[in-house]
């Protein structure tokens, strides 16, 4: 081996190698391989985490609100991140929704309360006044301790 480094964030390693009979030199990546996250959902059923499925939902949530895709990119892999780190290896729905809105707070209101309408199935304008009033709220605790 010639060289060994973080890779992709820190989740892989990069190694430069050679070989001993005929000095061809390459590289591979090593990855730590993650046991699938199962997600249990409202009906009950069970479904093996979906990285794409997520970042889609997001991608709609934050349509014409400014963020950068790489943003998003980040805040699914700060997710994946955290539901592998947890105990088991089944999570509810409702936790990833609930892990979701709280990033998505702090990124854009716009994005949140299109994400909550979905996710916490509004089912009128009172709802949403209900969300809006609920961020207001924050933001007037927010201010009042600084």
């Amino acid at each position: 081996m010639l060289e060994s480094r973080a890779a992709d964030g820190g989740r892989s390693v990069r190694r430069r190698r050679e070989c001993l009979n005929c000095e061809f030199r390459f590289t591979t990546y090593e990855r730590v391989e993650t046991v699938p996250i199962t997600v249990i959902k409202r009906n009950g059923n069970r479904e093996t985490f979906s990285r794409t499925k997520l970042l889609h939902g997001l991608s709609r949530a934050c349509e014409k609100t400014g963020l950068p895709p790489e943003r998003l990119e980040t805040l699914v892999d700060e997710l994946e991140l955290a539901l592998q780190q947890r105990n088991g290896r089944e999570v509810s729905s409702h936790d990833i929704g609930e892990l979701v809105l709280e990033q998505l707070k702090e990124l854009s209101e716009v994005a949140y309360v299109r994400f909550a309408s979905v996710y916490r199935q509004f089912s009128g304008v009172n709802d949403f006044v209900a969300t809006l009033e609920g961020i207001h709220a924050s933001k007037t605790r927010l201010e009042a301790l600084v």
